[in-house]
């Protein structure tokens, strides 16, 4: 019996203790070796040996961690799936690879508590997102703001032309309001003017400006809050809604950087952002939100305040 368990039982064991090994060395060894093809690499003699040294197992998103551990991080809210994220932005961080010198990896975050988490931590070096967030770095993460869209935001709440129970903004306190949830910049725009937390509006999550404009129309909602931009295209001439109030106008959506480029590499992005060569890397993502044939040059001065939408929301301050 000893002898069986010796020569037949034993290795038995310990070959199936290697394989698991293998299989994780062997992928690790893949991914050092071949970081550019998708085809597998053949087995060599050394892998194999190599192998017989147990590691853990390396996925996808260990191994990209791996690769772009000196990265310069590029991030934006988790407003589209992970795949138009990579259509919108990924050529952007291509382009922007090519101008730095270095590599600039787009990360979709995933959800709105993830980019909130990663952000507030310091980890994305160039991000694209609402004047709230870009005058939140800057004043808090040592951010500065390179480039923006050139209309500016200015938001409306509208109800609708034949509902006049409502003459003013604050008699909405406790009506169902077509919007966005927080941290939205237009529900924060709105949510700023009723201070008595016990008094706000109701919130009916509706995503998308057009949704949120035939909900109101539609009776799903009192009210609801839009660009006006947007509301100029819904119903230019306001046959089926009417303007309760208008918010003062916002600078719009722009890119940041912060301290892990230089002032320099901040500069060399800011110009490269505007320049023409531009056009065609950051197509997608200007029709996505209308940004018109270019962004243009941004200042700090002009998103000082613009965070204190930010303040009753959580994790912030």
């Amino acid at each position: 019996m000893n002898r069986i368990f010796r020569y037949v039982v034993l290795p038995l064991l310990v070959a199936f203790s290697i394989t698991p090994a293998v299989k994780a060395e062997n992928s690790l060894l893949k991914f050092f070796t071949n970081t550019t093809s998708s085809e597998p690499e053949p087995e060599t003699a050394a892998a194999q040996k190599v192998a017989f040294q147990p590691q853990p197992a390396v996925d996808d998103n260990i191994a990209q961690d791996i690769t772009d551990a000196n990265a310069i991080i590029f991030s934006a809210p988790p407003r589209e799936t992970p795949e138009v994220g990579r259509e919108r932005y990924g050529p952007v961080a291509e382009y922007l690879s090519k101008v730095l010198g270095k590599k600039v990896v787009y990360k979709h975050p995933g959800t709105w508590g993830v980019y909130r988490t990663e952000m507030l931590k310091g980890n994305y070096d160039i991000v694209f997102d609402g004047p709230h967030f870009n005058s939140y770095r800057m004043e808090n993460l040592d951010h500065n703001i390179l480039a923006k869209m050139e209309i500016k935001h200015q938001f409306v709440v509208i109800m609708r032309k034949d509902d006049k129970r409502f003459s003013k903004l604050s008699e909405l306190a406790g009506r169902t309001f077509c919007t966005h949830a927080p941290p939205n910049l237009g529900t924060l725009t709105l949510l700023s003017q009723f201070e008595n937390p016990a008094r706000q509006p109701v919130i009916r999550n509706t995503k998308g400006w057009k949704k949120i404009y035939d909900g109101v129309v539609a009776g799903k909602c009192v009210a609801g809050i839009l660009p006006v931009a947007n509301l100029n295209k819904f119903d230019p001439s306001r046959a089926n809604s009417r303007t309760i109030y208008t918010h003062r106008a916002l600078p719009n959506q722009a890119f940041s950087a912060g301290p892990r480029l230089t002032r320099e590499e901040q500069i060399t992005i800011s110009r490269a952002l505007v320049a023409p060569e531009a056009k065609e890397p950051t197509a997608k993502l200007r029709a996505a939100y209308r940004v018109g044939i270019s962004f243009i040059t941004a200042s700090n001065e002009e998103y000082l305040g613009v965070s204190e939408y930010l303040k009753n929301e959580w994790g912030y301050y």
